[in-house]
């Protein structure tokens, strides 16, 4: 489901600050080599995640799915200057291509690798992220909450991404679709946690900011 014109896309994205050229690049590369291209967050989001850095100017950062990388440069662009950023993706065979990227960005000593199951990988980091994005598996969406709320503190920020779902959140819900049941559930439980305080975002495809108490 697009929730606006392409038009009035194109006119948010045009109005909106300039896409890094490294990421033009990595865009062409991802629709050239990489299944599901429409995966890659894009400009007016990226540009929305970099912001979102920028005025946190957080020292760690953790970001479950990297898929090509993307997402991880525009959030490294808010990164302390002894900052860093820990991504996790359960695909090894992107590593090759995000890390060139992220080199390519000027990034690359910041930006730390995590290859396996973010649930496994999430408990052996020893750090207390200020800003923490979640856009990897949707039916372990709660999971993830759950593993990154002990590794946050009072004021820390969470971002979830894709829980509109194109549209399905508020269309009739099939009883085989396990996935928008989950993100319907993951969505009122934001609402309700007590731990933090949120808002959702029509950005793209939903974009759940949660602040931590």
């Amino acid at each position: 489901m697009h929730f606006l014109s392409p038009l009035l896309e194109d006119y948010i994205a045009n109005s909106s600050e300039n896409e890094p050229e490294v990421l033009k690049e990595l865009t062409r590369e991802t629709h050239l080599k990489v299944i599901q291209p429409r995966m890659i967050t894009g400009h007016f989001q990226g540009r929305v995640l970099s912001m979102f850095s920028k005025l946190l100017n957080p020292k760690h950062i953790l970001e479950i799915g990297t898929y090509t990388g993307y997402s991880a440069i525009c959030l490294a662009e808010g990164l302390q200057k002894n900052g860093a950023l820990h991504t996790i993706d359960v695909n090894e065979e992107l590593n090759s291509m995000q890390r060139r990227y992220f080199d390519k960005s000027g990034f690359g000593n910041q930006i730390i690798q995590h290859t396996g199951d973010a649930l496994q990988v999430i408990p052996e980091l020893d750090i207390i992220f200020d800003l923490v994005f979640i856009d990897a598996q949707k039916t372990s969406y709660d999971l993830y909450f759950e593993a990154v709320m002990k590794k946050v503190r009072p004021g820390s920020i969470i971002l979830s991404d894709n829980v509109l779902w194109s549209g399905k959140v508020v269309e009739p819900l099939d009883p085989k679709d396990k996935a928008t049941k989950i993100l319907l559930d993951y969505n009122k439980k934001l609402k309700e946690d007590p731990r933090v305080e949120t808002v959702l975002l029509p950005v793209r495809d939903g974009l759940t900011m949660s602040r931590v108490l």
